[in-house]
């Protein structure tokens, strides 16, 4: 997998602050990252709150260590770095590939049929609409990360099969953001005159004031998708204690506080398999970014 392996190798370089552990093998401590997809300070929040809850309820200490991008994230979870991230459909079935034994053990309630949102700037004059923008060929398109799934994948599917041609073939610019809020800023200036964003992502940054809808629209819905879920890697049983992988699933789906769940923003999480991600490893084979 040649794609997969130039970004493992550029990612090694952002994980400096992940270090070997220090903490005794009796006392290990439970870490976990997060591919890092929108603001940073509302991911350090979101996730030094999952790391106090999982403290709580697994009796072990637990650990958010952040990563500076998809792929290091990626990396992070092969090299045992971490034990456990929250990933995309993308970063997911690529991690689950390089670990024997990893699996995905819990989605939010909205990842089963989750959603990219097209989206315009003002100037465009581009209306919402059910069928595929094609009027968006020859105008300035940004993705999000070059790892996302629904910043990526999806939309770089969808492109294709209505437009029939690369996006570098179609567009008269294309950039990658490296997250959805900045996809959202780009579009919204008009640094950029179409974009693709998580909607998920769109609905926290809308319900915190930071979007414009003079400015910035949505203009297209792709059909529903597999997307986010915890992944664990095969060998936490050994390393921390045995039946931890089932305590930890039991404590994601567990997870019921209001606060907490809004951060991601979820209504809850539910049960998750490697099964359930097959539509992304067949999509990113069809298009080329899994080899």
């Amino acid at each position: 997998m040649p794609y997969i392996k130039i970004l493992l190798l550029c990612s090694v370089i952002a994980l400096p602050f992940i270090g070997p552990f220090s903490t005794p093998a009796n006392a290990e401590p439970f870490v976990f990252t997060a591919i890092p997809d929108e603001n940073t300070a509302r991911l350090r929040q979101r996730f030094d709150q999952v790391a106090a809850y999982l403290s709580k309820t697994l009796g072990v200490e637990t650990k958010y260590v952040p990563v500076k991008s998809y792929a290091a994230a990626v990396v992070a979870f092969r090299n045992n770095q971490v034990q456990m991230a929250w990933f995309g459909g993308l970063s997911g079935v690529r991690a689950r590939a390089l670990v024997k034994g990893s699996e995905a053990i819990a989605q939010g309630f909205e990842d089963k049929a989750f959603v990219t949102y097209f989206i315009a700037h003002a100037s465009t004059r581009l209306k919402i609409s059910k069928a595929f923008p094609k009027a968006i060929a020859g105008k300035t398109f940004t993705f999000g990360s070059k790892g996302s799934t629904s910043g990526r994948l999806m939309p770089q599917y969808h492109i294709l099969k209505n437009l029939h041609a690369a996006p570098h073939a179609i567009f008269k610019k294309v950039g990658f953001s490296g997250n959805h809020s900045k996809t959202i800023a780009l579009v919204q200036t008009g640094a950029y005159q179409v974009g693709a964003v998580n909607f998920k992502v769109w609905e926290n940054e809308l319900k915190a004031g930071k979007i414009d809808l003079s400015k910035v629209s949505i203009i297209w819905k792709t059909p529903p998708y597999p997307d986010y879920q915890w992944t664990i890697r095969g060998d936490v049983d050994k390393r921390l204690k045995p039946g931890f992988k089932k305590k930890v699933r039991a404590a994601l789906l567990s997870m019921k506080d209001p606060k907490l769940l809004a951060a991601f923003p979820r209504k809850s999480f539910i049960p998750a398999k490697n099964s359930d991600y097959q539509p992304i490893w067949d999509v990113a084979k069809q298009i080329k970014l899994i080899d």
